[in-house]
């Protein structure tokens, strides 16, 4: 097998060390490429030449869960796989310490001089008892779902499906609108898609629970940030914690890096020490399958966009 590989050296070494009957051939960003075809190619979507690069192969893997930037001829005769999964721990876990820091009052809680009262707080709650809303089931959602349920969290979901959660203990509701007011913590876990752009709207906003936190870690296209601005300015969303935005790289002097409700990260809720091998891992898995005539893992649906 020959595998095409935009990613660098790292992952070229990481292949070959877990199938070393693999043939990788490292392929630039930009300039002229190489006459070569290959079986399946690893790049992220916003390589400039992906849709060249994709008319060599038959598979294509993105390097990335989120498939949403990916050009739509690359579906065309071949089939797309994502590292669908991959990001699942750390993501939970960033949103687990969000919602952690909203109810103790995290960093406002530090005192670099003496406090007006020691040993006393009226404003620090807890995750027990209150309500979490998951928008979208998936590993990500299911992951920050199987966390916050041992913290005593009421866990509510909303999914595409009917089908029932695949985490115990958490209720799926049949639409937002039965979700929206009764969430203390509001996660956005969903893929981006057309049907599920500025899925929070103005009309969601209006139905939140007042004084909600919401959790972003999807993608910026699922908020409408001007309904986010209303709804951060009159108090119905008590704090918004985002790790992506629209657009992606936020452009200097916007509005998101000076609202005092809003904390904003560069979109690395993903970053792990161990990431790039447990993708590597997931990829070799699937090279196995390709090799062994078995179906695919993490294949994308070009219809539904992940």
């Amino acid at each position: 097998m020959r595998v095409l590989n935009q990613m660098g050296s790292r992952i070229t070494t990481a292949i070959q060390a877990a199938v070393p009957d693999v043939e990788v051939v490292e392929v630039p960003w930009e300039g002229e490429l190489p006459d070569v075809e290959a079986d399946v190619l690893v790049t992220l979507h916003r390589s400039a030449n992906l849709p060249e690069l994709a008319r060599r192969v038959p598979w294509f893997h993105s390097f990335s869960t989120g498939v949403d930037g990916i050009p739509p001829e690359v579906f065309d005769g071949r089939v797309v796989t994502c590292s669908r999964g991959a990001s699942a721990v750390p993501i939970s876990e960033y949103v687990l310490a969000a919602m952690l820091a909203f109810e103790k009052r995290l960093p406002q809680s530090w005192s670099r001089e003496p406090p007006e009262h020691w040993g006393w707080a009226t404003d620090h709650g807890t995750l027990e008892g209150k309500t979490l809303g998951v928008v979208g089931l998936g590993s990500i959602g299911g992951g920050v779902a199987a966390r916050a349920l041992p913290f005593g969290m009421d866990v509510r979901a909303v999914r595409r499906t009917a089908a029932p959660s695949p985490v115990e203990g958490v209720t799926v509701v049949g639409d937002l609108d039965s979700l929206l007011p009764h969430a203390d913590h509001l996660v956005v876990a969903a893929p981006a898609t057309a049907r599920t752009r500025h899925l929070l709207d103005e009309h969601a906003f209006e139905m939140v629970k007042p004084g909600v936190h919401l959790v972003n870690i999807a993608r910026g296209t699922l908020v409408d940030q001007d309904a986010l601005r209303a709804a951060l300015d009159d108090g119905r969303v008590a704090l918004a914690t985002l790790d992506v935005c629209d657009p992606e790289p936020l452009p200097p002097g916007h509005w998101l890096y000076e609202h005092p409700n809003v904390r904003l990260s560069a979109h690395i809720s993903w970053a792990s020490p161990k990431m790039v091998d447990t993708i590597v891992e997931l990829f070799v898995a699937n090279l196995r399958r390709y090799a062994a005539g078995e179906p695919l893992e993490g294949v994308v649906d070009p219809v539904e966009g992940y």
